[in-house]
């Protein structure tokens, strides 16, 4: 996945040569969407708003901290949000509801920090939609479903879509996978909702008509993995010889996120979702290992006093959260007026 990502956001030719795979990979995307606006492929509204949290490019991009964002923010506008994810990577076979101490693997990475850091049910499964059903009909109380991923997921309706775009790295080549970075062509964003950038860079192309909205992603403070208690800034750690670990989908990000906090280290990238194993975090002349929040999930098994996870939130706009609730508080009322549908 590296040796790919090298071809999509640098000056490469090579990428051209899986130009055959990208355009089938786009036709196969094109009839699919198709079919399913044709009403060939069956589509399921749920009883409560959805409100997908997706990207239109492979990679992390920042949409958990933007779930954990929201899902914050619309308990504290009086709502009574849910999280669905899917068990991507992981062995599940079936939607349960996810604790903050399950074991990644099963359960799914990003499922399991939701669970660890929110105080609302987090439920992940195989499937989406199937996941969306057992959730609501296990809580009934819940009034919005918030998907982490999810915008090519076109079996369930949803009344709000949220692009996230990495700033930073833009589009990259603007190709179709595997050429290129791009699940969806560009086109796909005139059609969501929201446009939310990760970062304060300029993004070139995007549809002037969608609002859009820009993220930051902040942290400060590691949190110990063996005393959770136990927190520290940066300036701890500088005098320190440290070693930074990152399996997530961009991970150039938490390195300069580190190095912009006056921090220098031995810097070691692994494929998003990647199962740590102890040899991974092998750093014999490293005093402290730093590394994402879900990262210190996957680690949990073989942790010691050495690694430090550094949490993440997001900061955004109230003018997004209050979009959102006018939105979905308007597809509640339609959704009352004409019934349940399923299909």
């Amino acid at each position: 996945m590296r040796c790919l990502e090298r071809l999509w956001y640098r000056p490469a030719r090579l990428a051209y040569v899986l130009m055959p795979l990208a355009l089938l990979y786009r036709s196969v995307d094109t009839v699919r969407r198709r079919l399913y606006r044709m009403g060939a492929l069956e589509r399921t509204r749920l009883p409560v708003p959805v409100v997908i949290v997706g990207n239109i490019s492979a990679g992390g991009t920042g949409k958990t901290p933007l779930v954990q964002w929201l899902a914050r923010r619309l308990a504290q506008a009086g709502r009574r949000p849910a999280v669905v994810a899917r068990s991507y990577a992981a062995s599940a076979s079936a939607p349960a509801h996810v604790r903050g101490d399950a074991d990644p693997a099963v359960r799914g990475d990003e499922a399991v920090l939701l669970a660890a850091t929110l105080t609302c049910p987090v439920w992940s499964g195989p499937d989406r939609r199937d996941t969306a059903r057992a959730l609501l009909q296990a809580h009934p109380e819940i009034d919005t479903l918030l998907c982490d991923d999810g915008l090519q997921h076109h079996a369930l309706e949803r009344d709000v879509e949220i692009a996230v775009v990495d700033a930073a790295r833009g589009f990259g080549n603007r190709l179709p996978l595997p050429a290129g970075p791009l699940r969806e062509p560009l086109s796909r964003l005139r059609h969501v909702d929201l446009i939310v950038l990760n970062g304060e860079q300029p993004v070139a192309d995007l549809p002037a008509d969608v609002p859009r909205f820009t993220m930051m992603l902040c942290g400060t403070q590691f949190r110990n993995l063996v005393d959770p208690g136990r927190i520290e800034t940066a300036e701890t750690f500088k005098p320190l010889r440290l070693a930074a670990i990152a399996g997530i989908g961009n991970p150039a990000r938490f390195f300069t996120h580190l190095r912009g906090l006056g921090l220098a280290f031995e810097a070691r990238s692994f494929p998003d979702h990647h199962r740590f194993r102890a040899e991974d975090l092998r750093f014999p002349a490293a005093d402290v290992i730093l590394m994402t929040e879900k990262d210190g999930i996957k680690c949990a098994a073989f942790r010691d006093a050495r690694m430090w996870a550094l949490p993440i939130a997001a900061e955004t706009s109230d003018a997004l959260l209050r979009l959102i609730v006018e939105r979905i508080g308007c597809a509640k009322r339609l959704t009352r007026a004409a019934g349940p549908v399923e299909s």
